[in-house]
């Protein structure tokens, strides 16, 4: 683990891999962290050398010291943090809110992308009132509290009968995480459209949904599909919010091909 201050903030990250190998960038969904990226290592490392980042207020990062945060904001932290790796061009997989910041990426800096995989995510994802609401109960209750609600939906009924503890094990994490960051990202998520920013980005884009997901179904990825330019998303059976957890041995190979 690393920390690198940007904007007077300390941001956690990783960095792993042969120097000499592509760069991917990877960014985790919201309320988690770049653990949700541990059971890919072994297969991504012989082929990419590996960034990952925690997000405000989320695992090894401060919280967000401003009172808002746009997708360029976190855009600009992932390019950062590329510099630090070196700099250049890299491949970039983000799932759920990572997928709003590949999106910006897209729309704002596609000359610094050799691929982009999204999933788990939309052009636009759910409805502002929705995310007001869900920011507003954040600070009220605390996550800890709202945890025992929110995870329940990032994984497929598959994934949790294969591991009893996989619910009260998330459910730790993002109650550990910053309330007012977590619920900054709710705001921005209610704000983010990106339906008339990603025509004629140019990038291999891949995108990637689960069956199971309730957050952000395959209709999402669809439509997504329609405004970017993308092919058919590849919509993974039984698989919900969270394709690394779910199934990382899948997600693992639709990522290695990118560079094969």
């Amino acid at each position: 683990m690393f920390f690198l201050n940007i904007n007077g903030r300390a941001v956690g990250y990783r960095l792993l891999g042969d120097a000499a190998l592509p760069l991917v960038v990877l960014a985790h969904p919201l309320g988690m962290s770049q653990a949700v990226w541990d059971d890919l290592l072994p297969a991504l490392l012989p082929h990419y050398r590996v960034l990952s980042w925690d997000l405000p207020g989320h695992g090894s990062s401060a919280a967000w010291k401003g009172e808002r945060i746009t997708p360029a904001d976190l855009a600009a932290e992932a390019l950062a943090l590329v510099e630090v790796a070196g700099g250049g061009r890299f491949h970039f997989a983000g799932t759920s809110i990572g997928g709003v910041i590949g999106q910006q990426l897209l729309s704002a800096n596609a000359e610094r992308l050799l691929s982009a995989t999204l999933t788990n995510t939309g052009a636009v994802i759910g409805t502002a009132e929705a995310w007001q609401a869900r920011a507003r109960a954040v600070r009220e209750l605390g996550l800890a509290t709202m945890a025992v609600d929110i995870v329940p939906r990032w994984f497929g009924p598959a994934a949790c009968q294969a591991q009893p503890a996989l619910l009260a094990g998330w459910n730790t994490i993002m109650g550990r995480n910053d309330a007012n960051s977590y619920a900054l990202l709710c705001e921005m998520l209610g704000e983010a459209d990106f339906r008339a920013q990603l025509q004629g980005h140019g990038v291999p884009l891949l995108l990637v949904g689960g069956s199971d997901d309730v957050a952000t179904p395959p209709e999402s990825l669809r439509a997504l599909a329609q405004c970017s330019g993308a092919g058919e998303p590849v919509i993974l059976e039984q698989v919900g919010h969270v394709p690394s957890v779910e199934c990382p041995a899948v997600f693992a190979e639709l990522l290695v091909k990118r560079v094969s």
